[in-house]
C-alpha cells in the first residue's frame, strides 16, 4: 500500500503543482488513498521531495535520485579544487592529500554529493580516505577529482 501511495504521490506532483501537504492529502483522498497530513508528511520525507519555485509559488517536486547523480555537486567543486594536493588509489580505496586543515571540508563535499559509487569517507587533518565499491569506481572517481582540480 505504501509503495503504491508513494508512486501516486510522484505522479500527482508531476501532473500538477502541489503547494501544501493539505493539497496533497486532498488529491490522494480523491483517488482512494485515505491519508492524514501526518502520513503525507512522512511520505514527503521518505520520498525526499523538495519545494521548488515556479512562477510565483513554491510546489513539491521529486529531488534528483541518488542513483542518477554520479558527480560532485557543482557548488562543492571549489572546495575540491582549492584543497586537494594529490591523490592515489589502491584497489577500491582512494587516499587524498589536502592542504593542512582542509581534509574534513573536502571529504564532506564528497559525502553530501551522495555518489552511488562512494561507500564513505574518513578524514583527518590533511588526508582523507574514500572507500568506493570497486577498483574501477576508484579510477573513475580519481579522474573526476583530477578534472575538477585541473579546471
Amino acid at each position: 500500500m505504501k509503495q503504491k501511495r508513494h508512486e501516486k504521490i510522484l505522479t500527482i506532483i508531476k501532473e500538477k503543482p502541489i503547494t501544501t501537504q493539505e493539497e496533497l492529502v486532498s488529491e490522494l483522498n480523491k483517488v482512494g488513498f485515505k491519508v492524514t497530513q501526518a502520513t503525507v508528511s512522512r511520505d514527503i520525507k521518505e520520498l525526499k521531495l523538495v519545494k521548488v519555485q515556479s512562477d510565483s509559488a513554491y510546489h513539491y517536486a521529486a529531488s534528483i535520485p541518488r542513483a542518477a547523480r554520479g558527480y560532485i555537486i557543482p557548488k562543492y567543486s571549489a572546495i575540491i579544487r582549492e584543497t586537494i594536493v594529490n591523490m592515489d588509489n589502491v584497489n577500491n580505496l582512494v587516499v587524498v592529500h589536502c592542504h593542512s586543515g582542509m581534509a574534513n571540508a573536502a571529504a564532506e563535499a564528497i559525502d553530501v554529493s551522495e555518489m552511488p559509487s562512494v561507500v564513505g569517507t574518513i578524514a583527518g587533518d590533511n588526508t582523507f580516505l574514500v572507500v568506493l565499491r570497486t577498483e574501477e569506481d576508484s579510477i573513475t572517481f580519481m579522474e573526476e577529482l583530477r578534472n575538477i582540480v585541473n579546471s
